[in-house]
């Protein structure tokens, strides 16, 4: 599946603010074939009977269990779906592997578990480690025989990872570095073997990469740390003190630890967006069917239209984000393809790939992240009573959820990011972000373009979206002329444009995803899809809009600032839409299928 824009070329990460993509050059998940399906399903079978029946036993970190967990998962391959054949894996594609993180995503505890093991902990050294290494570690990391994690956060070394004080120097005889520190969140460090560890050597600028092994000694771990959800998963505090660790076992080069740690953190932010998806997918599945049982004034509570807002409402946002999750994993696909075509290294090439799409991944990881929290609030409330109660699925939904707006780098780290990995293509070169922008803002004094009268099925939201790029390239473009340099300070305006950039990339891939799905089942089949991308497509005006203004009014005045909010509300205009009976439909069909089903 290539993704192409309309004159043909691939599409760059980031790209999507200024070009048009075509519906049918994109991937959605109603394509996924037969054998992917079948991974699916094992990967559902396996949650269901061996996850889902012991999650009190997996929160209170039985002795023992979480590792045996991980071994039947490895004895099922789950463990090494993306690790090439000749490693011992399966060496299945991009989406094939999101598929599986997504249904792993409401395995609670266990997700970040497994999650853990086979991407930080497994990755770096598949991707940045050397043949000898590779062949060593990666086979025992897919079976399962030994467990990974990754160390990279200490106690003053958060969102700014490189300032880590934990250091490594030569041995005298040359043959060793002598690791000492302190790392803390370690998640499975109570029984990981191997310990990806980012350390400076000597007075180095840089950070640098280790591969350690538990049996060199010289690693301590404090208890357990108690915190608000994910309880099953181990998360230690880990010390080195005079570690012996081979020079063999540098990973990479020398002070090469922060673009590896970065590298990685790409791959696990659009990985937790599609845990998110599958997370809230089991979430809305239980809140629909607690509606459908639950009886209040003499019939259930799912006949209330303030339930079906809800359950709709769930779905809508589960729908959306699953849409751009896997448009965006083709893209990535795409990309590695194309870089291994052109003859790059297949690890190299992986890593290209994710790193293109740097942008769409952190705005992947946002927005899943806060589409979970969304929905197991909603499904608390919908439980009434009961959903405060430990005795409910509930309870452990709501806390588990919330570690994910904080993990991979937080929301707010992310979001700069977005505006920032944009604003620095662009002054590369590699994004012609000013062109677009300056057309968009010599538009602003035109008499405006009320396009033809014709109307198609697609015609409205089209014409939506391209101006949701409009807004977003006219505040964006003149932010960066009005603050220049400061704009690096002006966190919220930052924040302002990221969240634009968000409802955009959101709303364009739902938009995709219907209209390819109509062209494949009609239009009829598709009723309640075209309801949900109506509605989003709605809501994400009014989002764009108070965004933009905000935005506005922070940097501009006079003159100028009247002639950008007129020319905002001219791009964030929609038509009227009755956006009760559009959940009303969506609803209905949840309530008759029991769950969620699209």
């Amino acid at each position: 599946m290539s993704t192409l824009t309309q004159k043909g070329a691939a599409i760059k990460g980031g790209e999507f603010l200024i070009k048009e993509t075509e519906a049918n050059d994109i991937f959605i998940p109603e394509e996924f074939n037969e054998e992917q399906r079948m991974i699916a399903k094992s990967s559902q079978d396996f949650i269901e009977q061996n996850v889902w029946p012991n999650l009190n036993r997996i929160d209170k970190q039985e002795e023992g269990l979480m590792v045996d967990l991980l071994n039947k998962a490895g004895e099922l391959g789950l463990l090494g779906i993306s690790v090439p054949e000749d490693l011992g894996g399966f060496g299945k594609d991009f989406a094939t592997s999101q598929l599986v993180t997504e249904v792993l995503g409401a395995s609670h505890s266990f997700a970040v578990a497994i999650s853990a093991h086979t991407g930080i902990g497994t990755l770096p050294i598949l991707y940045y480690g050397n043949e000898a290494q590779k062949a060593k570690y990666i086979p025992k990391l897919a079976s399962g025989e030994w467990k990974a994690c990754y160390c990279l956060t200490e106690p003053s070394a958060g969102s700014d990872a490189n300032s880590g004080k934990t250091r490594a120097t030569l041995s005298a005889d040359g043959k060793h570095y002598i690791l000492n520190g302190q790392k803390m969140w370690i998640t499975n460090g109570g029984f990981a073997d191997i310990f990806t560890v980012f350390a400076k050597i000597d007075d180095d600028a840089n950070l640098s990469a280790f591969i350690v092994e538990k049996s060199f000694g010289g690693v301590t771990l404090n208890p357990e740390e108690d915190k608000m959800g994910i309880k099953g998963s181990s998360t230690r505090q880990v010390f080195f003190n005079d570690c012996k660790v081979p020079v063999e076992n540098l990973l990479s080069d020398r002070q090469n630890g922060f673009k590896i740690a970065v590298n990685i953190l790409n791959l696990g932010r659009i990985k937790l967006g599609a845990a998110a998806v599958g997370g809230s997918k089991e979430i809305a599945t239980k809140s629909i069917q607690y509606a459908n049982e639950r009886q209040q004034f003499g019939r259930p509570i799912a006949k209330y239209g303030a339930i079906r807002y809800k359950l709709a409402e769930q779905a809508i946002r589960i729908f959306a984000c699953e849409s751009a999750t896997y448009r965006a994993s083709q893209n990535i696909e795409d990309a590695t393809n194309a870089l291994i075509a052109g003859g790059m290294d297949e690890a190299k090439a992986k890593l290209k790939g994710v790193e293109q799409f740097a942008v769409e991944a952190a705005i992947l990881k946002v927005h899943g992240s806060e589409i979970l929290d969304y929905v197991v609030d909603e499904g608390v409330q919908i439980y009434g009573g009961m959903g405060y109660s430990a005795e409910a699925p509930m309870d452990r939904s709501y806390r588990d959820a919330r570690i994910n707006r904080i993990f991979e780098g937080t929301n707010e780290i992310n979001r700069m990011l977005t505006v920032d990995m944009m604003l620095k293509r662009a002054m590369k070169g590699e994004l012609d972000l000013m062109g677009p922008a300056m057309k968009v803002a010599g538009e602003l004094m035109s008499i405006p373009d009320f396009g033809s009268s014709e109307k198609t099925l697609f015609s409205e939201e089209k014409k939506y979206v391209a101006n949701f790029k409009k807004a977003t390239l006219m505040v964006a473009g003149s932010a960066v002329q009005k603050l220049m340099q400061n704009l690096a300070k002006e966190q919220e305006v930052l924040m302002n444009l990221a969240d634009m950039i968000i409802e955009l990339y959101i709303s364009e891939s739902v938009m995709l995803r219907v209209e390819k799905l109509v062209s494949l089942r009609g239009e009829e089949a598709c009723k309640e899809q075209l309801d949900m991308m109506r509605v989003y497509i709605n809501d994400a005006a009014d989002k764009i809009h108070k965004s933009g203004k905000e935005a506005i009014n922070s940097f501009a005045e006079g003159d100028e600032q009247r002639i950008m909010l007129t020319g905002l509300k001219r791009f964030t205009k929609t038509d009227n839409l009755n956006t009760t009976a559009a959940r009303r439909n969506v609803a209905a069909k949840l309530i008759a299928e029991n769950k969620y089903c699209f």
